[in-house]
């Protein structure tokens, strides 16, 4: 079925990468000729890992694990990542469409709650065709987007049909702040644009689902990190979520901050961890706007042990056909 019959406000083909417009900074990249976006990648599709993790929010996780594919590059540049050596220092290796389907596959037969694609919408015409391809050769997981929250509204609008769960972060409430810690001053604006366009998939499709054993199935779990020092930004940020959604989002607050070396070595409130009153102090005005399902960390949290081996577990293997029309295996 051609792309355009599908129904989406933007549709998505590999045209998108010849002069990319896919993610905010609208970088015009010839990436499908082999330049490098904004996002640090060309067209050639790059996952770091595919393998059940264990420490998303238990709607996510669950005792199963949740069925993770950790895509190459971003077009984000937070100072303070604790995944850089896949977000900008371009680790992964180079998978075929018919390949990121078959990893989900997989990934399902390893028990899976979910196929949960991490940071993947620089990629989204390739996300979107592998999902189809996996869809159709059996795939019964719910999938899961797992984004920083930087993304184009209209894209996310494309992606609709494919993607049942959002786990979305929503980084920032002031543009300074974004601009000084991501280079990317829209942020707030482009993130709440884009929780919107979130909200409309999920309620047109029914709304918010869980099973009986509390895995999600459809719905949207908004992420905030909170960063020492900037307990005030963190409070704005759930004012804005609460005024977009209120509680037709579930609520993820973060004290797991873990400063990285480049933030040890400049120093200052992000050389440490967010106190326990700062974290106190967020989670207390998340109770006070009436959120309803809150997920939080207890102490102790803060460690490199959040951030799995990106090693290429899990990225090579035999390919599922190389388009939809290729002749698939039923299962």
């Amino acid at each position: 079925m051609p792309e355009a019959a599908r129904g989406e406000k933007y549709p998505l083909s590999r045209f998108a990468y010849d002069a990319c417009d896919l993610c905010p900074r609208r970088c015009g990249a010839a990436r499908s000729s082999g330049a490098r976006g904004a996002c640090g990648m060309t067209s050639e599709l790059r996952v770091a890992r595919s393998a059940l993790h264990f420490w998303e929010e238990p709607p996510i996780s669950g005792e199963a694990g949740s069925g993770a594919i950790f895509f190459s590059g971003c077009p984000l540049r937070c100072v303070f990542c604790q995944n850089h050596e896949i977000s900008s220092g371009g680790f992964g290796l180079p998978v075929t469409v018919g390949r990121l389907a078959e990893m989900m596959l997989e990934l399902e037969a390893a028990g899976a709650l979910n196929v949960n694609l991490v940071t993947p919408l620089h990629f989204a015409p390739d996300v979107r065709e592998a999902v189809l391809l996996a869809r159709d050769a059996g795939l019964a997981l719910p999938i899961v987007c797992n984004t920083s929250g930087y993304e184009r509204a209209d894209v996310v609008r494309s992606l609709a049909d494919v993607i049942d769960v959002w786990l979305t972060d929503f980084k920032y409430a002031s543009g300074a702040l974004a601009g000084e810690l991501s280079a990317a001053t829209d942020y707030p604006e482009v993130a709440a644009e884009g929780l919107e366009a979130m909200l409309e998939g999920v309620r047109a499709a029914g709304g918010r689902e869980v099973a009986e054993d509390g895995a999600m199935r459809r719905g949207i779990i908004v992420r905030h990190l909170v960063l020492p020092s900037h307990a005030d930004d963190s409070c704005a940020v759930l004012d804005r979520v609460w005024e977009l959604a209120g509680n037709d989002v579930d609520l993820s607050i973060m004290n797991q901050y873990t400063p990285n070396d480049v933030c040890r070595r400049a120093g200052g409130p992000l050389a440490g961890p967010v106190s326990e009153e700062e974290y106190e102090i967020v989670l207390c005005h998340a109770d006070d706007l009436g959120f309803e399902r809150v997920w939080w960390q207890e102490g102790g949290t803060v460690s490199e042990s959040f951030v799995p081996a990106f090693d290429a577990t899990g990225v090579e293997g035999p390919e599922l056909g190389a388009s939809r029309s290729a002749g698939l295996p039923s299962r």
